[in-house]
């Protein structure tokens, strides 16, 4: 069972375009027939006001988007990107001895202590799971010797991944002007992590305990986002917030072999338009798809 979610996320981005999709498709014809559905795709915004900017997509199509290249703060969305540079340098079962820069971060933490060892994939999935910024910056030093080198990872591979919009300061999400990003390059983003199957299957874990090596301490995770559960389907991928970025969300889910990805950015009631977004995807979908 622990693989059936990477199989399908896998199956569900073998058919994803990994390029922005352009809100607003001139290419597309109007339909001739009074009685004809509306494709969704020509449903530009219909929730203007449920966040700053957001995207939808259903398998790989933009179905509706507000200001998806407004840059914006991202807060925990960065892990994002800090996931993927860690587990393209690491090997999920080497050890982190925990360095002294957990001491001096904010946010959310484990409160990590300097000197414990844990395995790569346990602290990934404390960054992943619970959003911890002290694991990110362990790992940060663990691939890179310091946070500031690992910054410069992540934005080669941003680069690498054609993200022209996006741009990292920090390991965790912090707020800072020079750490920012896009709906449609977040979609982008996300879509690569999901390619891993320890992302994928981490990402739509709601909960799960660690241990650090010698078996000392034990630190039971609990993901951040509410949508594993309140929503069927779901299978990640990520929260984040800050007083600058607001209520952020990076939310997949399947169903009956239709795939909804959402980005939300600086969404006030993040959980009840995530909710009534994704809801109305799935529906406008099965229409569109059963008038064909």
């Amino acid at each position: 069972m622990r693989f059936i979610f990477p199989i399908l996320i896998l199956v569900f981005l073998l058919t994803q375009p990994c390029s922005a999709a352009s809100s607003n498709s001139s290419s597309q014809k109007k339909s001739t027939s009074s009685n004809a559905t509306t494709s969704p795709t020509k449903k530009s915004d219909p929730f203007p006001k449920a966040a700053a900017s957001y995207l939808v997509q259903v398998n790989g199509k933009t179905l509706w988007a507000h200001n998806p290249d407004r840059k914006l703060p991202i807060a925990s969305i960065t892990k994002i990107m800090t996931a993927i540079v860690v587990l393209e340098h690491c090997r999920l079962d080497d050890i982190v001895t925990i360095s002294n820069s957990v001491t001096t971060e904010t946010g959310t933490r484990l409160w990590l202590k300097p000197g414990e060892k844990l395995k790569v994939r346990d602290v990934l999935a404390a960054a992943l799971i619970n959003s911890a910024c002290d694991a990110c910056v362990a790992l940060a030093d663990h691939v890179a010797g310091s946070q500031s080198k690992f910054v410069e990872m992540m934005n080669t591979r941003a680069r690498e991944l054609g993200l022209v919009n996006t741009h990292f300061q920090n390991a965790a999400g912090h707020d800072h002007a020079d750490n920012y990003s896009t709906a449609n390059e977040i979609t982008m983003l996300a879509k690569t992590a999901l390619k891993d199957p320890f992302f994928a299957e981490t990402v739509s874990t709601d909960s799960k305990k660690i241990t650090t090596i010698n078996g000392k301490r034990t630190f039971q995770l609990k993901n951040t986002n509410d949508m594993l559960g309140r929503f069927e389907g779901v299978k990640g991928v990520k929260t984040g917030f800050t007083s600058q970025a607001g209520k952020c969300l990076v939310s997949l889910a399947s169903k009956k072999g239709i795939h909804v990805m959402l980005v939300l950015l600086n969404s006030p009631q993040r959980w009840q338009k995530a909710d009534e977004m994704m809801k109305k995807a799935f529906t406008v979908n099965r229409v569109d798809v059963a008038t064909r």
